[in-house]
C-alpha cells in the first residue's frame, strides 16, 4: 500500500507560480513512476508529468517549458514547479504513484488561475 499525501495549491494570477508536492508513505521503495494528473471541471483526468524511479520525464505537451517535476530523495517528496500559469491550467491535481500494474492517488490539490 502507498498513501500520499499532496499540498500547495491555490489562487494564483496568471503568469504566476505555485509549487505542489506530494509524499508517499507505505511501501515506498516500490514504487516505479510518479506523476501528477489534473482534471479540470467537465473533463477527464489528463496526464501532467511523470518521473520514473530511473529518472525519466514526460510531459504534456500543454506544459512543456512551463511545469517541471522532479523529487528530493532525502525528504522523500515529488514536486511539480508550475510557471506561467494560465486560466486553462485551473484543475484538481492528483498525485499519483505506479507501483507494479497498481495505481494510487492522493485526495487532490485545488490550482485555480484567475486574476
Amino acid at each position: 500500500q502507498v498513501q500520499l499525501v499532496e499540498s500547495g495549491g491555490g489562487l494564483v494570477q496568471p503568469g504566476g507560480s505555485l509549487r505542489l508536492s506530494c509524499a508517499p508513505s507505505g511501501i515506498i521503495f516500490s514504487i516505479d513512476a510518479m506523476g501528477w494528473y489534473r482534471q479540470a471541471p467537465g473533463k477527464q483526468r489528463e496526464l501532467v508529468a511523470t518521473l520514473t524511479s530511473g529518472g525519466s520525464t514526460n510531459y504534456a505537451d500543454s506544459v512543456k517549458g512551463r511545469f517541471t517535476i522532479s523529487r528530493d530523495n532525502a525528504r522523500n517528496t515529488v514536486y511539480l514547479q508550475m510557471n506561467s500559469l494560465k486560466p486553462e491550467d485551473t484543475a484538481v491535481y492528483y498525485c499519483n504513484a505506479l507501483v507494479g500494474s497498481n495505481n494510487y492517488w492522493g485526495q487532490g490539490t485545488q490550482v485555480t488561475v484567475s486574476s
